[in-house]
């Protein structure tokens, strides 16, 4: 189940980020890029956004990964929704900002204005944990 719950990972390409600072939770819409194994997601922010303070005070977040737009109407029951638990960093290192910054923009071109300011942050998520609801009902976790 493991490597389902990867590939679903790897075939979407926008999340919903919930970081939480002070007891107030909040919720972002991003798009993403994984790496290789799928041990790690990354996403762009600039420095001066709510989710960037949060990760920097608490970095315990989730990700909801879903297939709602791929089971509309009658086949809404069938849809996936995983979340994904793990820490958030800033990525500091140069050489892994480049590369994270070279797939964003190979999968969003649309981020190249957007990640060439000069308050860009590249954010990694290291995953924690798998939950992977398929259907209304069967649900499937798994940890890394």
């Amino acid at each position: 189940m493991l490597s389902t719950m990867k590939n679903l990972a790897k075939e979407k390409d926008m999340c919903v980020l919930a970081t939480a600072s002070g007891g107030a939770p909040h919720c972002s819409l991003m798009a993403y890029v994984t790496d290789e194994d799928c041990s790690e997601i990354y996403m762009a922010t600039q420095r001066n956004t709510q989710k960037y303070k949060n990760v920097s005070e608490n970095p315990s977040v989730s990700l909801l990964i879903d297939t709602r737009e791929d089971h509309k109407g009658p086949r809404r029951p069938d849809a996936k929704a995983m979340t994904v638990a793990g820490a958030c960093e800033v990525v500091k290192d140069e050489a892994k900002q480049a590369l994270v910054r070279a797939r964003l923009l190979e999968r969003h071109p649309h981020l190249k204005e957007f990640l060439s300011r000069p308050d860009a942050a590249i954010l990694c998520v290291r995953i924690a944990s798998f939950l992977l609801l398929n259907g209304l009902t069967d649900a499937y976790f798994e940890e890394i």
